[in-house]
C-alpha cells in the first residue's frame, strides 16, 4: 500500500454498526495525506499492482480455482460510477473483467424476481466482475418512487442479504462501494455536460429531476446500507466530489481484496522438462 494511505479504506470507509451517511463529508478524502498529483501517482503505480493481481486471479480460475470478486458500485447520477470503471478496472486486463450496467427491467425480467437478472450475470471463477448499477437499484429508486409496496421492499432487503451470503459461500468476495457526492457537486457535473459538445451525450434530463428527490435518495441510501450491510458481505462508502480520491479509494478495495488471496501463479499441469525438449525438437 502507498505511503499516503495513513489508514486502509477497507478500514476508513467501511459502514460499520452507527454508521450515518449524513456523517460522511463528501470532499474528505479519509485515511489519505496526498493532494491531487499525488492520488495521481497513487493511482498509476495501482494500475500495475492490480493488474498483474487480477492476471494470477484469472490464470487461478482457468485451472478451477473458484474464488472471483464481484464490484458492486452505487451512486447518484454523475457520482462518477463510470469514471470508476475506466480508470480502475479499465487498467486491467479486459478478458478478466465482466461489466454489467442493470438498467430498467424489461417487461420479461419483470415477470421474474427481481433478482433473477442478476443471479445470471454473476462473474465465473477467476474473474472480477463489475455491476455499474445493481439490484439495489430495486431498493432505491423504487423504494423513492414507491414503484413497489412497501412490504415488498422490505422483503428485498432480506432477500439481498441472503443472495449475497450464498455467493461468498461459493467463492465470490462481494465489494459493495456507495460514490457519495454532494447535491453542489453534482449540479457542477451536470452543468458540464450542458456546456460540453462532447459530454452532451451523457445528459439526461431526467437527472434534473431526480434531484427534487435528494433527501429521499439520501434517506434511501442510508436504510439500504444500514440493512445490507453485513458481516460477509459489508458496504464501503468513498466521498467521490473528488473523482481523483474515488477513483484511488476504489482500486485501493480492489487491491486489498486480491492480496487478501494470496495469489500465485498455477503450477503446469505438464511436465515441464518433457515440454521443452518437445518443443526443442519441433
Amino acid at each position: 500500500m502507498h505511503k499516503a494511505w495513513k489508514v486502509d479504506p477497507s478500514v476508513s470507509l467501511k459502514a460499520g454498526s452507527g454508521f450515518k451517511l449524513a456523517d460522511v463529508d463528501p470532499s474528505s478524502t479519509p485515511g489519505f495525506k496526498g493532494d491531487k498529483q499525488t492520488g495521481a501517482d497513487v493511482l498509476a503505480a495501482g494500475a500495475a499492482q492490480l493488474t498483474a493481481l487480477q492476471q494470477r486471479l484469472y490464470a487461478r480460475g482457468v485451472e478451477g480455482d473458484e474464488r472471483r470478486v464481484l464490484l458492486i458500485l452505487q451512486g447518484m447520477d454523475t457520482s462518477g460510477k463510470d469514471g470508476t470503471v475506466r480508470h480502475v478496472v479499465g487498467t486491467t486486463h479486459p478478458e478478466g473483467i465482466a461489466l454489467k450496467s442493470f438498467k430498467a427491467p424489461t417487461p420479461w425480467e419483470r415477470r421474474h424476481d427481481f433478482l433473477w437478472r442478476v443471479a445470471r450475470q454473476v462473474p465465473a471463477p477467476g474473474m472480477i466482475g463489475v455491476f455499474n448499477r445493481s439490484h439495489y437499484e430495486d431498493v432505491l429508486i423504487q423504494r423513492v418512487h414507491q414503484m413497489a409496496p412497501a412490504a415488498e421492499i422490505e422483503r428485498r432487503y432480506g432477500a439481498i442479504n441472503e443472495f449475497e451470503a450464498g455467493l461468498v459461500d461459493r467463492g465470490i468476495t462481494v465489494l459493495k462501494v456507495m460514490l457519495h457526492i454532494s447535491p453542489e457537486e453534482q449540479k457542477l457535473r451536470l452543468q458540464e455536460r450542458l456546456d460540453r459538445p462532447d459530454k452532451f451525450w451523457k445528459y439526461n434530463p431526467s437527472d434534473v429531476t431526480e434531484r427534487g428527490f435528494w433527501n429521499e435518495y439520501q434517506e434511501s441510501y442510508q436504510i439500504a446500507i444500514t440493512r445490507t450491510s453485513t458481516e460477509a458481505a459489508p458496504w464501503y462508502v468513498v466521498p467521490a466530489d473528488r473523482k481523483w480520491f474515488a477513483r484511488i479509494a476504489v482500486q485501493r478495495l480492489l487491491d486489498g481484496v486480491l492480496e487478501g488471496f494470496d495469489l500465485k501463479w498455477p503450477l503446469p499441469s505438464f511436465d515441464l522438462a518433457t515440454e521443452r525438449k518437445r518443443l526443442k525438437k519441433s
